[in-house]
């Protein structure tokens, strides 16, 4: 399969979960999509985006060689939304390696605060913090602070997630 053209035909569920059963647990295969994903344009990238979380969520192990490309690619300032938030949506999943935490943690606690982001980077950068939590424990009082002060203006979704955290902090 070129994962390429089939991206450029388009954004459908269809073709993304078709590349996902392409690749199944192929570290070769994955490493094609991620080779569309870094080289863009950003529409490829986009939807190549999709396909990768999807892959992620089914086969965790196939992310570990490319932490340094999605960290990177979600630290870019004027990174488009979808990008974003299906990165992120693998890595509230994924143990993140200890040599990026630092780096993760930075970007999602931005995120988390940017009540101009979509309430999806803002929720799944709630739940990568909080799993990160877990490890550096204190955190967690900032974790909490964020959370408490977006609560009065935040979307069902947001608060739902928080809902289940909080009580956890």
């Amino acid at each position: 399969m070129d994962i390429k053209a089939e991206l450029k035909k388009g954004h459908s569920r269809e073709l993304a979960n078709g590349i996902v059963s392409y690749i199944g647990e192929d570290p070769e295969r994955f490493r094609e999509l991620m080779e569309v994903f870094a080289a863009g344009p950003y529409r490829i990238t986009q939807r190549a985006s999709w396909p990768m979380a999807l892959a992620v969520e089914k086969h965790p192990p196939l992310l570990a060689p490319y932490y340094d490309a999605v960290i990177s690619m979600l630290a870019k300032p004027n990174i488009i939304a979808g990008i974003k938030r299906n990165i992120l949506r693998v890595l509230q999943y994924q143990e993140v390696p200890s040599e990026f935490e630092g780096e993760v943690l930075d970007v999602t606690f931005r995120l988390l605060e940017d009540t101009g982001e979509p309430i999806a980077i803002r929720v799944f950068s709630m739940q990568v913090v909080y799993n990160l939590s877990e490890r550096y424990p204190e955190i967690k009082p900032e974790l909490k602070a964020i959370i408490e002060s977006s609560m009065p203006y935040a979307s069902a979704g947001f608060k739902s997630r928080a809902s289940k955290i909080l009580p956890k902090l």
